[in-house]
């Protein structure tokens, strides 16, 4: 009990609720705010790079080089985030909406770049929504159809869709579907039924890589791991560790990107008897098909970007931590099952061994968290 109900004040429900209104607008406000205002500097360094190209399209190495060249620059400046392919994303962002920054002044003038980022922070960023973040437009970048891309534009907005869920009705052409179906009378919002979006806190789109990129702020491992995974990556950290058969730590939470897509490994190891690279995805749950493709994937990207001369075929570990069970499976591509079998199995632990210690961490942490109230596992 508390010290104020101990003297017989109750805390005041409402005075509680309106507080917390006020700083959950808030906390909005600012992610608005930092999304408008990274929209807007795209747009603007894509309009810059454009003119800057003007004339050049005949000489394609000519552009390669001032884009290579401005992509090391502002790397050392700014760190992670401008790359020479983001460059050329936000050239052809300001090619696709080639209008939406123009802002004039009440005298008729175009605003300053200033004044731009200025109004950027308010309620609604000039030309953009503050409800979409750069991932949107990313996406709708993508939609070659101006109406279609004015449509889920719209849409997003309108219901609150998140990127995946706006990636999801492009993919499956929602757009196209509603016109074969009820042709333009059914693109009108009352005579359709409106697909729902989906709330996201505030702090967790603040933890996407592009907005910690753009703030220059560290994407750490932690902000992507709960409290149960945290723990029982530390547990799994320490015990390939243990064993003694050539493991050296590598990477934790290691960010890959591919095809705008964000990526997370939760371990990585190479092993310097077997000359090659673990990597290592624990799911909280039941394993299903999808989990074993996307450690196929991230082993062909690891093949692709880190694997050097004289590296072994680099291999997978799925660990899934169920209530009921846990599952550990190791994944190999299918070129390599031989070399799998013949050399590596000697060093590495096998199935068994990883599914009795990760039910025995899994039992232990769970124990401890619900000795301490901690609830916020799941």
């Amino acid at each position: 009990m508390s010290d104020l109900e101990e003297s017989g004040i109750s805390p005041d429900g409402s005075l509680f609720h309106r507080v917390a209104s006020i700083l959950e607008q808030a906390r909005g406000n600012v992610v608005r705010a930092v999304n408008s205002n990274m929209v807007i500097a795209y747009w603007l360094i894509g309009r810059e790079i454009v003119q800057a190209l003007q004339g050049g399209e005949d000489r394609a190495e000519y552009g390669k080089h001032v884009i290579e060249a401005l992509s090391s620059r502002l790397t050392d400046r700014y760190g992670k985030g401008y790359s020479v392919q983001t460059l050329w994303n936000f050239r052809l962002f300001y090619q696709t909406f080639p209008d939406r920054g123009v802002i004039l002044s009440p005298s008729g003038r175009e605003l300053t770049t200033a004044d731009k980022l200025s109004l950027a922070g308010g309620e609604s960023a000039p030309g953009f929504s503050p409800q979409l973040t750069w991932s949107h437009y990313r996406a709708l970048m993508r939609v070659q159809d101006e109406h279609a891309r004015q449509f889920y534009e719209q849409e997003a907005i309108d219901c609150g869709w998140s990127k995946a869920q706006l990636e999801r009705q492009i993919q499956s052409a929602y757009y196209q579907r509603i016109l074969a179906n009820r042709g333009q009378s059914g693109l009108a919002a009352p005579s359709r039924e409106r697909l729902p979006g989906e709330v996201q806190a505030p702090e967790t789109l603040i933890k996407t890589p592009y907005i910690l990129e753009f703030l220059g702020l560290p994407d750490t491992p932690r902000l992507h791991e709960s409290t149960l995974e945290q723990a029982i990556v530390d547990n799994l950290q320490a015990f390939l560790l243990e064993l003694g058969k050539g493991f050296s730590f590598v990477a934790r939470q290691k960010h890959i990107r591919f095809d705008d897509e964000d990526f997370y490994i939760d371990l990585v190891f190479y092993n310097f008897i077997l000359k090659c690279f673990l990597l290592i995805d624990l799911k909280i749950g039941k394993l299903n098909h999808r989990d074993v493709g996307q450690m196929d994937g991230y082993v062909r990207l690891f093949e692709d970007r880190f694997k050097v001369p004289g590296d072994n075929p680099t291999i997978g570990l799925i660990l899934c931590s169920d209530k009921g069970e846990a599952v550990a499976k190791y994944s190999v591509l299918n070129e390599n099952r031989q070399i799998f079998a013949s050399k590596y199995l000697q060093f590495l632990p096998s199935e068994e061994q990883l599914r009795i210690e990760l039910e025995k961490e899994h039992r232990l942490i769970e124990a401890a968290m619900a000795e301490r109230g901690d609830e916020k596992y799941e």
